[in-house]
């Protein structure tokens, strides 16, 4: 097996890549049988005579993890399986009524059965309070359906093995959005979705001019706000909670290489790729740290004729894709076939900076880079070129319409000549997309464009008789570095990562990368927790003033929390670490006990009414609590109804979640557990929201018990038990701030290119 191929990498591979029978025997044996597996199925879409020489080179080029397909490709090619090969899709416009709402939703879900994730615009829905004709009603708004989304998202996430990815975009002119930018300050809401604005250049001007705004909807003005007004509140959401993300639509309309043939109103989830109805994205990259020569040296380089060659295989490899993949929907695939929209980007880009000496985000990096990037696309172009000499251009090809595109006017002189020639094959080529799990799965090398996240961080990992053991994972260059140097050599001042970095190196690397990008980027410019408002907004002026595309922001917070702790923080001493295991202790009123506590003769409690719809008679919820050291928690629950049918599971529920009560510690997760089930037969609408099932009921009522009796903090309040402190950012708890990973359950989701990927065992949200 390859020697990059150890720890997480080999795990990586096992769990997401590795193709198996039904029996679970492996069938790729080791990584090379994987690769093998990958280059038959793409050659497959050559001629017969030619197939066998694809195959080589399209498995040399994935061998050494020099080209990485995305992980649909890597997983899914050559296994026979119903599944899609692109990774994400923009799904068809949602027409303004009930039966196009559910249509949409059904595609929806048709779509994320089989793999992919998609990004929806709900510009199109009138706004909340519209009158509905000819039924006698008012509209619902564009959020509520989304809840509906979101719903079917975790039914079809709780029927597989992968979380569902959802992008949700509004006009930045809609009636609605300034619900839409607020939606995410409702704990739990909308999870499944990621949110951007649809900036446009009228926006940006009237925020410049300081004037106001009118929200519309098919001609009518609603009402009429500030610009800055709305502009401060995107921003400001964002500074609290890293949502919504901004998208200058205009921008990427303006310089879409298919703008005669197409508006885009919605990206992919990660929103590396703004696609039209029915849009799909077919991911890969080029692993620029493998490239390096001579690594650390004065003479340091990446030879271009050899990224040329690899990139030129990686295109053709992705150009087949289009045609040996399955497509959810017919839509999908008649629009992926008629402009053979394929998006190679690069990973390991701040590694190969490293390895060559030059400092991230620094003015000699920065001319680096642009080297890179345009040797990268001009071979990406003239590859697409020569397959549209020997198989024909895109079906949708307007040769004069395409050579009046802005992007296409950047391109080298000789370039543009091959193109008007010949014609090209793939519509647009070349995009930055999310690469955590595959980036880790090449020996964990920086993701896409970002910064090094952390030199080294220490990850859990489960053995097969249930313990788990600790296992250091560093970073590709600086692993390299300390093999060439010894373990005792010290990092050069050229060595930096995302927490040191400013946000004008993220947006100048972020720039100069966009300018060879005919698609757009997924990257996160990370900022510090005491940045000021202003400091903060004004990152997003200057992005839309360097040319970007879109932006996104992580900031820590007292919301959202802290990034990954690295290997130097402090750890717990060995005595405090005995006697947290050997005796129940307390933490903020908080009590961990090794064995139940006990019931008094006397408890205070309150009964809540629930009238579930199906249900002729109402179900009565009884939520004890405990005091302990003058604070109510949680000790019991009791639920009765005149309706005998859920007798059964009712009192086994009760006890189940009494007998975790009575334990202590952190509870919450039994409100989080109840509230994520679905009931396949469909949930209900209550108090003009949907809610999936009788038991997501049952939580929300014990959680709103919780609220109201201070054991958990508000939509207002800060947290004050350690649960919500966890999710805080807390200095104080180990590993605060860091989401649970719906795989493993360790805390070590961190967020980069948009996207979250878990550090402890390679899951990540967006691939």
């Amino acid at each position: 097996m390859n020697n990059i191929m150890n720890g997480i990498a080999e795990q990586i591979w096992d769990m997401k890549y590795r193709f198996r029978s039904p029996d679970g025997t492996p069938i790729d044996v080791r990584v090379e049988d994987s690769w093998t597996r990958v280059a038959t199925a793409l050659a497959e879409a050559e001629k017969p005579e030619d197939r066998a020489a694809w195959q080589a080179r399209f498995y040399d080029a994935m061998a050494g993890f020099r080209f990485l397909p995305a992980g649909r490709i890597l997983a899914g090619s050559g296994t026979g399986r119903d599944v899609t090969l692109f990774n994400c899709f923009v799904m068809g416009e949602i027409p303004d009524t009930m039966a196009g709402i559910f249509d949409n939703l059904k595609e929806a879900a048709l779509t994320m059965q089989q793999g992919g994730g998609i990004g929806y615009d709900f510009s199109t829905l009138r706004p909340k309070g519209a009158r509905v004709v000819g039924v006698g009603a008012d509209a619902s708004g564009p959020l509520s359906f989304m809840d509906v989304w979101d719903a079917m998202c975790k039914t079809i996430m709780s029927a597989g093995s992968r979380r569902g990815a959802m992008m949700a975009t509004m006009a930045c002119d809609h009636p609605d959005i300034e619900d839409f930018i607020d939606a995410k300050r409702e704990p739990g809401r909308l999870t499944m979705f990621n949110l951007s604005v649809l900036v446009s250049d009228a926006l940006m001007a009237a925020v410049k001019a300081d004037a106001d705004w009118p929200l519309v909807f098919k001609g009518k003005t609603y009402r009429t706000i500030r610009a800055r007004d709305l502009w401060d509140k995107i921003i400001s959401a964002t500074y609290a909670y890293a949502e919504p993300g901004v998208i200058f639509i205009d921008r990427i309309n303006a310089r879409n290489n298919l703008r005669y043939v197409e508006t885009i109103h919605a990206t992919n989830p990660c929103g590396e790729q703004p696609l039209p109805p029915y849009g799909a994205c077919l991911l890969g990259s080029i692993n620029l740290a493998a490239l390096v020569h001579d690594p650390f040296e004065s003479n340091a380089r990446i030879d271009e004729t050899e990224l040329a060659e690899l990139v030129a295989t990686a295109v053709r490899a992705m150009d087949n894709v289009v045609d040996v993949s399955r497509f959810p929907l017919e839509e999908q695939a008649h629009e992926a076939r008629a402009k053979r929209r394929i998006g190679l980007g690069v990973t390991g880009l701040a590694d190969a900076l490293l390895m060559c000496r030059s400092r991230y985000g620094a003015p000699e990096s920065l001319t680096l880079i642009n080297r890179w990037m345009k040797a990268f696309s001009r071979a990406a172009y003239l590859a697409s070129v020569e397959i549209a000499k020997e198989k024909g251009p895109f079906p949708l090809f307007d040769r004069d319409a395409y050579m009046q595109g802005e992007t296409i006017a950047t391109l080298d002189e000789d370039v543009r000549e091959a193109i008007a020639k010949h014609g090209i094959r793939n519509a647009l080529v070349t995009s930055i997309a999310p690469t955590g799990t595959i980036s880790l799965f090449a020996g964990n090398v920086s993701s896409g464009i970002e910064p090094v996240f952390a030199y080294s961080y220490t990850r859990k990992v489960l053995m097969p008789d249930g313990t788990r053991r600790e296992e250091r994972v560093v970073d590709y260059a600086v692993a390299a570095f300390y093999k060439k140097f010894g373990e005792d050599a010290t990092l050069p001042d050229y060595f930096v990562n995302a927490q040191t970095l400013s946000p004008s190196e993220h947006l100048a690397v972020q720039a100069v990368v966009q300018d060879h990008i005919d698609s757009s980027i997924s990257k996160t410019i990370n900022v510090p927790e005491d940045i000021s408002f202003d400091a903060f907004k004004d990152i997003y002026s200057r992005a839309y003033e360097m040319g970007l595309k879109g932006c996104t922001t992580y900031r820590p917070s007292d919301v959202r929390g802290s990034v990954l702790t690295s290997d130097d923080a402090p750890k717990a001493k060995p005595e405090e670490a005995v006697a947290s295991r050997e005796r129940p202790f307390e933490k903020d009123g908080i009590v961990y006990m090794s064995k139940p506590l006990e019931r008094e003769t006397v408890l205070p409690g309150y009964t809540y009414k629930l009238q579930w719809p199906e249900s002729d008679h109402a179900i009565y919820i009884t939520v004890n609590d405990i005091i302990h050291d003058g604070r109510r928690r949680p000790f019991e629950v009791f639920i009765n109804s005149k309706n005998m049918e859920h007798y059964a599971w009712t009192v086994a529920l009760t006890r189940m979640i009494s007998a975790v009560f009575r334990r202590g510690g952190d509870v919450t997760f039994v409100v989080e557990e109840l509230k994520a089930v679905f009931d396949p037969r469909g949930g209900n609408w209550m108090k003009g929201r949907y809610v999936p099932s009788l038991l997501a009921a049952i939580g929300e009522i014990i959680e709103q018990h919780m609220i109201d009796t201070g054991f958990i903090a508000g939509k207002e309040k800060k947290p004050d038990m350690e649960a919500m402190k966890m999710v805080a950012g807390d200095p104080a708890i180990p590993n605060a701030g860091l989401k649970g990973c719906p795989r493993c359950g360790e805390r070590g989701m961190v967020r980069q290119e948009g996207c979250e990927t878990c550090t402890s065992c390679g899951y990540s949200k967006c691939g």
